[in-house]
This record gives C-alpha cells, sequence and structure tokens, in this order.
C-alpha cells in the first residue's frame, strides 16, 4: 500500500511511504540492482549501512542461474541471499529489447536462446509471475515488451523505417497490455503487490493509451517503462512527462533504469516516486566516482598524489578511510578493493541524494534544493550534446 504524506508546493515532488510484507519503504528512493541475487561488488551489511531500503532482482537471470529448483529449496530469493527487507522483480521484459538479437517475440511471449549455453526459454505472462512468485518478491513486475527507442516528432517520419519503427510501437503497447491483464490474474505470493508497466515511447497518444487501460486493471502502482533504453535525454524526459499526468495519484510512480544523480533529481521534481540502476556500481568498476556536482575519473594522473576523500564530507566508509590517490593506485593496479570502496561511495551517494530529497520535500525547501542541485551538478559530455541537439530542433 502506497500512502502520499505531502505533495511539494512548487514542483511535483511528493515524499510518500510504501508498505510491504517485509518493511516500510520511505519515498522518492533508489533500490541498488542487484540482477543475479547480489548487487555487484557489495554485500548486505554495507547496503544495511548505506541505508539502502530496497533492492532489485531479475526474474529472468535468476530462472535460468541459479535456478528456481535452487532458490525454491533455499526458501526464496529472500533467504537464499540472506537479505531481509523488501525486493523487487523485473519480469523479463527488459530483456526482450536488450537481448533482441536472441529472442523472438510472439503473441503468448517471448521465446529466448539462453545467454548462458543456446538452450531455449520461453517466458510469457503466465510464466513470468510463477518465477516471481518463487522467488517471493515484495513487488513483482508485470511482464511486458520493452521496444527500442524511436524518436517522434522528426523530419524523417515519413521514411519507411520510421513507419516500421512506429508499427512495432503500437504492437508492443498492444502486447503490454493483454500480457499485463494475464500477470493480473495469476496467483501471487503471500504479501507480493504487482506493478504495472506503461509503455509507449516518447508518443503521446501511446503513452496515454497504456497508463489509461493499466490503471482500470487496478495495480498496485506503475512503472514507467522503454526509458533509458539509448534515446537522447530529452526523450527520457519527455516520456515520462507524457505518462504521469495519467497515472494515478495514490499510487506509487517508478521510473525504470534511471539514471544519474541530477536526472533523478529532475524526475522526482516531475512526480517520481522510485528509481533503480546499474550505473553507481558499473562505472565504478572502470574507475569512475560519482559527486554532487559530476562523475570523474579516479585513474587520472591529476588524483596521483591527491590525499583527500573522493567527496568532501561524505560520509561512506571509502571517503572516510581512503584517499583519491591510494585509491587510483589500487585500480591502476587492478586491486579488488578499488573497484569496490568506488562501488560503496557512488552506491552511497545514490542513497543519499534520496535521503536529502526526502528531507527537503519534508521540509517544504525541495524547489531550492532543486535548483542548487542541477546548478552544480555537471552532465557529462553525452548528455550536453543530446540536450543541445534537441534545443536546435526545437
Amino acid at each position: 500500500m502506497f500512502q502520499l504524506l505531502k505533495t511539494d508546493s512548487r514542483t511535483k515532488a511528493r515524499l510518500g511511504r510504501l508498505t510491504t510484507a517485509r518493511g516500510v519503504i520511505e519515498t522518492p528512493v533508489f533500490m541498488p540492482v542487484g540482477t543475479q541475487a547480489s548487487v555487484k561488488a557489495l554485500d548486505p551489511r554495507e547496503l544495511h549501512e548505506m541505508g539502502t531500503q530496497i533492492i532489485l532482482g531479475n526474474t529472468y537471470h535468476l530462472n535460468l542461474r541459479p535456478g528456481l529448483d535452487i532458490i525454491r529449496a533455499a526458501g526464496g530469493l529472500h533467504k537464499f541471499m540472506n537479505w531481509d527487507l523488501p525486493i523487487l522483480t523485473d519480469s523479463g521484459g527488459f530483456q526482450v529489447f536488450s537481448l533482441a538479437k536472441i529472442r523472438k517475440v510472439k503473441e503468448h511471449g517471448v521465446e529466448f536462446r539462453s545467454h548462458l549455453d543456446g538452450s531455449l526459454l520461453f517466458i510469457g505472462p503466465k510464466e513470468s509471475m510463477e518465477i516471481q512468485r518463487v522467488l517471493g518478491s515484495d513487488i513483482a513486475m508485470v511482464f511486458d515488451e520493452c521496444p527500442p527507442p524511436v524518436v517522434v516528432g522528426q523530419a524523417s517520419s515519413l521514411s519507411k523505417n520510421r513507419q516500421d519503427a512506429c508499427s512495432t510501437l503500437r504492437h508492443a503497447v498492444e502486447r503490454t497490455l493483454r500480457w499485463a491483464r494475464e500477470c493480473r490474474e495469476q496467483p501471487r505470493a503471500d504479501g507480493q503487490n504487482v506493478f504495472g508497466i506503461v509503455q509507449g515511447g516518447s508518443d503521446a497518444a501511446l503513452r496515454e493509451q497504456c497508463a489509461k487501460a493499466l490503471v482500470e486493471m487496478e495495480f498496485d502502482g506503475y512503472a514507467i517503462g522503454g526509458v533509458s533504453v539509448g534515446e537522447p535525454e530529452p526523450e527520457m524526459l519527455r516520456a515520462i512527462e507524457l505518462t504521469i499526468p495519467h497515472l494515478p495519484e495514490k499510487k506509487a510512480r517508478y521510473a525504470m533504469g534511471l539514471g544519474t544523480p541530477a536526472q533523478m533529481v529532475e524526475l522526482i521534481a516531475r512526480g517520481v516516486d522510485m528509481f533503480d540502476c546499474v550505473l553507481p556500481t558499473r562505472i565504478a568498476r572502470t574507475g569512475t566516482a560519482v559527486t554532487h556536482t559530476g562523475a570523474f575519473g579516479l585513474k587520472g594522473a591529476g588524483y596521483k598524489t591527491d590525499f583527500g576523500p573522493i567527496e568532501e564530507g561524505c560520509e561512506c566508509y571509502a571517503c572516510r578511510t581512503f584517499t583519491r590517490a591510494y585509491l587510483r593506485h589500487l585500480l591502476r593496479a587492478n586491486e579488488i578493493l578499488g573497484l569496490r570502496m568506488v562501488s560503496v561511495h557512488n552506491s552511497h551517494l545514490f542513497l543519499k541524494v534520496m535521503t536529502e530529497a526526502r528531507a527537503a520535500i519534508a521540509a517544504g525547501t525541495f524547489a531550492d534544493y532543486y535548483r542548487n542541485f542541477i546548478a552544480s551538478y555537471k552532465p557529462s559530455q553525452k548528455i550536453l550534446a543530446a540536450r543541445k541537439l534537441a534545443g536546435d530542433e526545437r
């Protein structure tokens, strides 16, 4: 059950509380991603210490390895990985997009070739919900079709490829709604919530159609899918802005697969409550650290004799214990401790931003927090280029 506690008077930011069978989640919230029953490079103790409220697991990957028989014998995913707080499981719908080269979309589900051994695997609404029931997640996602990005309204819209892409998007929405109805009827684990997923790219009519149809099905919460799949940042924001007005105020809103700290703050201001992203640990493994003012590569020569923390004032274990110079040395020497400590810092930073946002909404100062955060945060060159392109097209 989701309880809306407060809406910011100057933005659309929301303070909420999502109650699950294994605990209460204060929103806005960031969910570290534990695709294969582990948040990469971090252990449960570290996740607890940095204030993690809920983590994410993946239906497709856990079904393949270790497999349902082992997880069932362990007593469910929580016991298997020794995590006592809530877990949200993705349905496998994202793999329809990410594993496009080894899958075939059919009317009743998706046929995959295992990325491990090439064996045939079929997942549809019934199969996805059964896997998630065995996993015992606190929040299960409906099985959907996540299509490739289609940028609406460009000059090339009359091309054959463009028409084909738009047709693919329409069919993806139709299948997503049909599969959502099937998911709605499947048995659940005790206390398990089920969220619907809105698709539709950046097409206003499709987003509205999909959202309204899902709301009529009365799910426990609603996710905005098909974002952060390779589209430019302005299109990602547009897709979310097109969806939110059609979602119920009294249910949790989840932007799937997002994003950078600045993107999350932008989306909190637009009324999003929940986020997940692999970014904190993925870029940590290449030596990239994230701070309140942007990301930077710790391997650079400029940090060779820098004996300060990754970020001044940060309370994470890495910043309390080690210097940039030492972490640079570890990363360049390929020592595992280096990537672990950057993963600790990055994950702590993402969670800290959520804590700050909640406090600002509660205090009525979120608009100031939002303005100051965005002004201080330096986006990547890729994001800056996308923003410039979007501005030129207007």
